[in-house]
């Protein structure tokens, strides 16, 4: 048996149903006491947890983000892409959402085995083209009638952005991907089974005022070697390294070569407008410090040292008595 666990909309109908009488509790308690069958749908198997699709999520929030970087200074414009949503289903259900004509660009993503799906919607794919030869990026959908120069151009931009999908991952297994086929009309795309898990992302795209989705379909096949690394504990396990000793010693010797500032104050005092005003040539100001009580040495504007006043080679200097405990020079 599954637990379901009610939103707070949920409970505060059940609650006002039961004090209106409109359900009576005791046959609540009577059908808890009975068997309950949940429906499954065996052509929707659901082979991911929900904590998996959160890491794919994640993942593909990171390649959203460097995408967006890449397609706005490819095409120096307007662009924003993030994750819309992140869905399993049978790859005959992805097959049939894909328009008749679309752009769909395959990578092999070797060592792991299988191949991705990146669909991209005609608006989209027409805007990036329109900004490659120097247009405003304007959309205009002739998707089945690609010219081969368009095919080219449009095919040379996803594959310099492979780059990006490849770093995106990087954090789970090191991938090479490479893109394998170009291809407009998704009948001709048969990688897996119709009833094949596949995972597919969706990604609100804006290219200037132009708008679409690209789905990103990676089915089951490719994903099962790394599943366990897909999980919350991979992520807290990968999380906390041994410190590198090397790294540390390098960090070490550069922050003891960081300089900071130092001074250190004779002392202070407090003179109102008109003494300020008056001031002459030989006037003297007196000090609230007084000559038996030690200096302060300040480190980036923080008390540090206790010091006293001197000369060292015709250079007035201050020598350290004492260090000021409970300070920390990188304090706010």
């Amino acid at each position: 048996m599954v637990d379901e666990v009610l939103s707070q909309n949920e409970i505060d109908a059940l609650l006002s149903a039961i004090t209106s009488g409109e359900m009576d509790a005791e046959e609540l308690k009577k059908e808890d006491k009975e068997k309950k069958v949940r429906v499954y749908d065996f052509k929707r198997a659901l082979r991911f947890s929900k904590d998996q699709i959160r890491s794919i999520s994640r993942i593909h929030e990171n390649y959203a983000r460097m995408l967006t970087t890449f397609f706005s200074a490819q095409l120096r414009t307007y662009v924003n892409i993030n994750v819309a949503s992140v869905d399993q289903i049978p790859y005959e259900e992805f097959i049939r959402s894909v328009p008749k004509m679309t752009v769909l660009n395959t990578y092999s993503v070797s060592p792991l085995e299988g191949r991705i799906v990146m669909e991209i919607n005609p608006n989209i794919a027409y805007a990036l083209l329109d900004r490659i030869l120097g247009g405003k990026g304007y959309s205009a959908n002739k998707v089945d009638n690609l010219t081969e120069i368009e095919t080219i151009l449009m095919s040379q931009i996803f594959e310099k952005a492979i780059v990006n999908l490849q770093e995106a991952w990087a954090s789970i297994v090191e991938i090479d991907p490479i893109m394998e086929e170009f291809e407009v009309n998704p009948q001709f795309l048969q990688m897996v089974s119709p009833n094949e898990t596949v995972v597919v992302v969706s990604l609100n795209t804006a290219i200037g005022d132009t708008s679409g989705l690209i789905n990103i379909c990676i089915p089951h096949i490719v994903l099962e070697p790394i599943i366990s690394k897909l999980s919350v504990h991979y992520w807290m396990q990968t999380s906390t390294k041994e410190r590198d000793d090397e790294a540390y010693n390098k960090l070490s010797t550069n922050l003891e070569t960081a300089k900071v500032e130092a001074k250190t104050l004779l002392g202070t005092t407090d003179i109102n407008i008109e003494q300020f005003l008056n001031l002459k040539p030989n006037d003297v100001i007196g000090l609230d410090q007084t000559i038996d009580q030690p200096l302060i040495l300040e480190v980036n504007n923080k008390p540090k040292f206790y010091v006293q006043p001197g000369k060292l080679k015709n250079k007035l200097s201050v020598q350290v008595m004492e260090e000021i405990k409970g300070v920390n020079i990188d304090d706010e």
